[in-house]
C-alpha cells in the first residue's frame, strides 16, 4: 500500500444499496476509511447494511456531496476508473501504470479512486475532471465489471504498490486549485475564438488532459496562471475572431 498517500474512494451517483455496502466492506479489507457518495441511493437501506457486514461504521462516515467537482475539490491526484477510452477521454491507462505514478507524489497526498454508475459508468465530462483515467483490463464479451468488484480490484492493486524512500517533495496544488487555472482558460480560449462551434467542449477537454499529464506543483501553476492573466488583458479591447 502506498502508506503516504491518503486514500478516498469516490462512488458517483451510486444506484444499488448493496454495491455500497460492499464497497464499505471492501474498503476496510484493505484499511480504508474514507469514502465519499455523490448524490447516493439510500446509503442506509437495509441491503447496503447487510453488505457491509463488519464495516457499517463506514456508512455512517461517508460523506456526501451533490456533485464530482466538489467531492474532488482537495484531492490532489485522482483517478477516474472507466472501461471506455475515446478522442477526449484519452489514452486509458491501466491500474498498475497508474499507481506506480503515486509512488512519486508527497506524502500526505490525497488519492481519490473515482467510480461511476453502475449502468453507465462515469460521463466525459467527470472523466476529465480527474488527472488520469484507468481502466481494469478484462477479457470475453462482458468488459464492465460490477461497481463493487471493481473497488475490490482497484484496492487490491493500490495494496500492491510500495512507498519507496525518495519520494519527489513536490507542493501540489488541490483540484479546487487547478480548476480556477481550468476555468480562465477556458474563458481566454472563447474569447479569442478558439473552438469549434459544433463541439465547443473539445479545445478545453484537451487542455485540462495536458496540464492533468504536465502535474504542475503550485509554483507552475501560478506561473500558468499569471500568463493567462497577461493574456486576458493584452486581448481585452480585441473585438474577437471575425466569424463568417
Amino acid at each position: 500500500m502506498l502508506d503516504h498517500l491518503t486514500p478516498v474512494v469516490i462512488l458517483v451517483e451510486p444506484q444499488q444499496p448493496g454495491n455500497v455496502g460492499a464497497v464499505c466492506r471492501a474498503m476496510a479489507n484493505f484499511g480504508l476509511d474514507q469514502l465519499r457518495l455523490v448524490n447516493p441511493c439510500d446509503p442506509f437501506h437495509p441491503e447496503a447494511i447487510k453488505f457491509s457486514v463488519s464495516a457499517r461504521p463506514l456508512l455512517g462516515q461517508a460523506e456526501l456531496f451533490s456533485d464530482l467537482a466538489s467531492a474532488l475539490e482537495d484531492v490532489h491526484y485522482s483517478v477516474a476508473l472507466t472501461r471506455r477510452g475515446g478522442r477526449l477521454r484519452g489514452e486509458l491507462e491501466t491500474i498498475e501504470e497508474v499507481f506506480s505514478h503515486g509512488v512519486k507524489l508527497p506524502s500526505g497526498s490525497r488519492l481519490g479512486l473515482v467510480f461511476g454508475r453502475e449502468d453507465c459508468g462515469l460521463s466525459t465530462q467527470e472523466v476529465a475532471m480527474c488527472s488520469h483515467a484507468a481502466t481494469i483490463a478484462t477479457s470475453g464479451k462482458t468488459a464492465s465489471l460490477n461497481l463493487a468488484q471493481a473497488v475490490v480490484v482497484t484496492l487490491y492493486e493500490l495494496s500492491r504498490q510500495r512507498t519507496v524512500e525518495d519520494l519527489t517533495e513536490k507542493n501540489l496544488p488541490t483540484q479546487s486549485q487547478i480548476e480556477v487555472l481550468f476555468g480562465q482558460m477556458e474563458t481566454l480560449v472563447e474569447r479569442i475564438g478558439y473552438t469549434n462551434p459544433s463541439r465547443p467542449e473539445v479545445v478545453p477537454t484537451v487542455l485540462r488532459r495536458l496540464i492533468n499529464q504536465a502535474q504542475p506543483d503550485v509554483r507552475e501553476l501560478n506561473i500558468l496562471r499569471g500568463l493567462i492573466n497577461q493574456l486576458e488583458q493584452s486581448v481585452h479591447d480585441w473585438p474577437g475572431k471575425r466569424r463568417g
